[in-house]
């Protein structure tokens, strides 16, 4: 096998999914990464919504290099979520919009949609709304999508796609959450 002749650095677009949990953490593992080397973050946060989790406290303590966004109203149709199904594609959208203009802004070197696959195979956003972001990105922004069931469509343009894949889980035998590991 031949090795590709070197190219010109570039923004990549990099996906995480599948079933096994670490998705947005291996994702903000990159932020923290590039915060370090002094580049400025975005992260538009889709589904997780109103549920308080410590990386909401980290991300302060970044900014203003990390810059943080929930544009979901909290996880969709679990966890006794009982707002209209409309008002949670309102958010989505809102959230869509936010992600063009920060990707566009030519502020950020790396921007975050974390759980946008969820929001597009859940029917909250339309695959084909996506990829104009991936397509018409500036060059030297890093794209980074996270969430279960990216669509077939975002892997093939993305450069990097990683799934994560459930072996065992401490659910399985009863232990829930935990806070400062899992949330």
């Amino acid at each position: 096998m031949t090795t590709p002749a070197p190219r010109k650095a570039r923004g990549l677009i990099a996906i995480n999914t599948g079933d096994g949990k670490g998705k947005t953490t291996a994702a903000l593992g990159t932020a923290f990464r590039a915060v370090g080397y002094g580049h400025r973050v975005c992260v538009i946060q889709f589904i997780k919504g109103d549920w308080h989790a410590g990386e909401l406290d980290a991300a302060k303590r970044l900014a203003p290099e990390l810059e943080w966004h929930r544009a979901g109203l909290g996880f969709y149709r679990i966890m006794g979520d009982d707002r209209p199904e409309e008002a949670h594609r309102r958010a989505a959208a809102e959230g869509l919009a936010l992600a063009r203009q920060k990707i566009a802004s030519g502020e950020f070197q790396l921007v975050i949609l974390d759980e946008i696959n969820v929001a597009i195979a859940e029917g909250l956003l339309a695959v084909e709304d996506v990829l104009p972001l991936l397509r018409d990105k500036p060059e030297k922004v890093h794209l980074f999508l996270t969430g279960r069931g990216a669509h077939p469509d975002l892997i093939a343009a993305a450069d990097l796609v990683t799934e994560m894949r459930e072996i065992k889980h401490p659910f399985q035998s009863g232990l829930l959450a935990q806070k400062g590991f899992d949330y």
